[in-house]
C-alpha cells in the first residue's frame, strides 16, 4: 500500500517537472548577437481604418480635402478617431474627398502617403502639399497558454513577437514553446507558420515582425492535457498531494 502510494506522488511530481530545454527562450540567442535586423511595412488590407490628414503652404486651402468630423463626436479615444477614420473596403479602396475612390492595394502607409501627395499635385489641387497616413486599428490576437490571452491593438508601424507576447502577459508555464502558430492573411492569402521559441532561427523569418491581423496560439503541453479532466488547477493539485500525504502519515502511526 504504502508503495503504491509513494509511486503515485512520484508520478504527479515526475509530470510536474519541466526540464530547461523545454522552457528557457531562444537558447542558441548567442549566435545572432550583432546580426542585421529587418524592418518591414505591412500592405494595407480590407477593414483597415486609416486616419489621414493633408496640410499645404495655405492651410485653408488643405481643408477640403481633410474629413471633417462633426463636433458631437469629436474626440481623442480610439474609437472617435476610427470614427474618423477612411475604412478600406473588401475592394482595397477608400473614399477620399475630391480625388474620390483610390486603390490602396499592394500599397504600404508610405506608398499611400507617395500617392497622395502626386495625385494632390498633379492635378493642380494643391501646392507642396503633406500628407500624413495612419493605421488606427492595428490588432494582434494572441490565445492559450499565455496569461492574458485577447485581442490586442497597437500604434508602431513594426512590434515583433516578442513584444506581442510581452502584451499577453508571456507565456504560462504550460505553454508548447517549440511549437508555436501564426495565422496570417494578406491579400486574400491565409499561411500558417510553426516556430520554435527554444531556437532563434525565427529571428530572420517573415514571422519575427508582427502584422496587423495576426493570430498566435499556444497550444498546452502533454501535462496540462493529461491534468485537464481531473486536476483543473494548481490548487487542486496541492490538495491532492496533501491529502496523500496525511493518508501516508496516517498509514504510518497505525
Amino acid at each position: 500500500m504504502k508503495v503504491k502510494i509513494f509511486a503515485l506522488l512520484l508520478l504527479v511530481f515526475l509530470q510536474s517537472c519541466k526540464s530547461k530545454k523545454e522552457i528557457l527562450y531562444m537558447q542558441d540567442i548567442n549566435a545572432y548577437n550583432n546580426t542585421k535586423a529587418n524592418y518591414t511595412n505591412a500592405t494595407l488590407q480590407p477593414n483597415d481604418i486609416l486616419k489621414i490628414t493633408v496640410g499645404a503652404l495655405v492651410p485653408e486651402t488643405a481643408i477640403p480635402y481633410n474629413r471633417i468630423v462633426p463636433t458631437v463626436v469629436q474626440g481623442n479615444t480610439p474609437e472617435m478617431m476610427q470614427l474618423e477614420g477612411y475604412l478600406v473596403s473588401l475592394e482595397q479602396t477608400i473614399s477620399f474627398p475630391i480625388l474620390g475612390e483610390i486603390s490602396v492595394t499592394n500599397k504600404t502607409i508610405t506608398q499611400l502617403e507617395t500617392d497622395l501627395i502626386n495625385r494632390l499635385e498633379s492635378g493642380g489641387h494643391l501646392v507642396n502639399p503633406s500628407v500624413n497616413v495612419r493605421l488606427l486599428n492595428a490588432k494582434v490576437t494572441i490565445l492559450g497558454e499565455v496569461n492574458r490571452p485577447g485581442t490586442y491593438t497597437f500604434t508602431e508601424n513594426n512590434i515583433n513577437l516578442l513584444q506581442a507576447f510581452g502584451l499577453a502577459g508571456d507565456l504560462t508555464i504550460n505553454g508548447v514553446r517549440d511549437d508555436v502558430v501564426l495565422i496570417r492573411e494578406i491579400d486574400g492569402v491565409r499561411t500558417i507558420a510553426h516556430f520554435d521559441l527554444t531556437k532563434s532561427d525565427w529571428l530572420d523569418s517573415p514571422y519575427y515582425l508582427i502584422k496587423p491581423n495576426d493570430v498566435i496560439m499556444v497550444n498546452p503541453n502533454g501535462a496540462k492535457v493529461k491534468t485537464a479532466g481531473y486536476i483543473g488547477n494548481i490548487s487542486t493539485l496541492l490538495a491532492v498531494t496533501s491529502l496523500l500525504v496525511t493518508t501516508i502519515i496516517l498509514i504510518n502511526t497505525l
